[in-house]
């Protein structure tokens, strides 16, 4: 069973493991640098439906069919299913799973969702409580903009700090297996708040709760960033990456040989408009389900610490001039 190490970190001993994967994303997504990696896409914007919102349920509900026929499941064989959004009340993911008739439990993490179900979801299964569980999450750029900052009809300018919020889903079909990638270990973080106030600068609310995380994993496994093929965060971008850089350095932390960030690895800065890169609960979704899990699948990746980031604001917050808070949340993910 779980057990415990140092203050945060939790170690998994029933090797709850992604057995099946999907991911389905945007045109903007499929046009970048791993866009062939992805299981779908769609060159409408809006999937097929009348509005962003239904769009973005549709992303869910494929990405879990075909995480579960690459695994020949059904919805019937799944126990239990973790998801969440960044729409109010969570409304992509109800709206969008609600005719499969999997008991759900609905999470909101903001853009670190994809870890924290997934952390979630390989609890309750190394835990012997379900047999399967799903963890999935999505983001859609219209309907983020729509709810965060202003309609795409207002035309506001983008400040050179923001981020294209991925239009994309991911989702991970969890079970014990002795041959498939496993998560090893969960890292649940704590909220960070350093006074930013900025909406338009997501990658400096988050970066400092991706650094607070990962000296609290390194600090509670005695490991080191030299032990790990590589370190994923979730969406910091550019200008969270490089102050994650900066924060660690100052506690002798060096991860630049090893870190990448799935806002980085969606999206080219130099060919697309995405300004600091990726951001959205789709973005590290639908990158660990596709480019990650393809690497465990080559044998270029072994071992990897995955971590998703969250800002966790709401339009109210951000009018009432609220800071911003941010979470991190880390699952160490092998496979023998």
């Amino acid at each position: 069973m779980a057990k415990k190490i140092g203050n945060r970190t939790i170690i998994l001993e029933n090797r709850p493991s992604i057995v099946g994967y999907g991911s389905v994303v945007g045109k903007k997504e499929h046009d970048g640098p791993i866009g062939d990696e992805f299981d779908t896409y769609n060159d409408d914007s809006r999937f097929g439906e009348k509005s962003y919102e239904k769009a973005e349920s549709r992303l869910q509900k494929t990405a879990v069919e075909t995480a579960l026929k690459k695994c020949d499941k059904t919805e019937k064989d799944v126990d239990c299913i973790f998801a969440g959004d960044l729409l109010n009340q969570c409304i992509g993911s109800s709206f969008g799973l609600r005719s499969l008739g999997i008991p759900f439990v609905g999470l909101y993490g903001a853009c670190s969702t994809m870890t924290l179900g997934l952390s979630l979801a390989a609890l309750t299964v190394d835990s012997g409580a379900v047999n399967t569980a799903v963890a999935v999450t999505s983001s859609h750029f219209c309907s983020a903009e729509r709810q965060y900052r202003f309609p795409l009809e207002y035309g506001s300018q983008r400040t050179p700090t923001a981020q294209w919020t991925v239009t994309g889903s991911g989702a991970s079909v969890i079970e014990r297996s002795e041959n498939k990638p496993y998560i090893n270990a969960v890292c649940f973080g704590e909220i960070e708040d350093l006074g930013v106030t900025d909406a338009n600068n997501m990658g400096a609310a988050m970066a400092p709760a991706a650094a607070a995380t990962l000296m609290h994993y390194f600090s509670d496994t005695k490991t080191k960033p030299e032990d790990y093929d590589i370190i994923i965060t979730g969406d910091l971008g550019s200008v969270g990456s490089n102050l994650l850089y900066q924060l660690l350095e100052r506690q002798n932390i060096d991860i630049r040989c090893r870190h990448n960030d799935c806002g980085l690895i969606i999206f080219d800065l130099k060919k697309q408009d995405v300004h600091a890169g990726g951001s959205g609960c789709g973005c590290s979704a639908s990158v660990l389900n596709s480019f990650v899990m393809h690497r465990f699948e080559s044998g270029d990746f072994k071992n990897i610490l995955f971590m998703s980031t969250g800002a966790l604001m709401s339009p109210t917050s951000t009018m009432q001039g609220e800071s911003i808070p941010g979470i991190a949340h880390l699952v160490n993910i092998k496979i023998d």
